[in-house]
């Protein structure tokens, strides 16, 4: 249920963007962006981590042609290198990828690292909005944990 819930809020966030496929930044984006694919009929491409020597050998599986846009999907955004460097590898395959989504951004900076290499991110959560929300409803206490979290962050962009 919670796949299926992480891969819903990832498609709303992205409805009124422009992309012909979707791509889960290995590994973890994988089965979110295998549901979005599956529910809503949109082709799905494959980045691999490493070229295997076998097989096809192709970083990039799936049935997409030159030029297609692809929207890339991710569970937590921290430094944004790991969507770059998906960018990077979709690109030699020749799609193109300027939009994703995110399911956390810790706010450490990835969406200023995305925004300064031309990509769009969209987050459905701000790990300060859930903190936020955690602490008006009394679930953490604001000055002990709330605060320390907030000092790590801002220690560590």
């Amino acid at each position: 249920q919670i796949r299926g819930a992480a891969a819903a809020l990832h498609y709303e966030a992205s409805r009124d963007m422009t992309y012909r496929n979707v791509c889960g930044v290995p590994y973890t984006a994988l089965p979110i962006a295998t549901v979005i694919s599956v529910d809503h009929d949109i082709p799905m491409v494959i980045r691999r981590k490493e070229k295997k020597d076998y097989g096809t050998k192709k970083m990039v599986e799936g049935i997409f042609e030159e030029g297609e846009s692809c929207l890339i999907i991710e569970d937590v955004i921290t430094t944004g290198n790991s969507i770059l460097e998906t960018v990077e590898v979709l690109q030699a395959a020749g799609l193109r990828s300027c939009d994703g989504v995110v399911l956390l951004d810790r706010q450490q900076g990835g969406d200023v690292n995305l925004k300064n290499n031309n990509f769009n991110i969209r987050s459905v959560f701000k790990v300060t909005e859930i903190l936020e929300t955690l602490s008006s409803s009394g679930d953490i206490d604001q000055n002990c944990c709330s605060k320390k979290l907030l000092d790590f962050l801002k220690d560590n962009k």
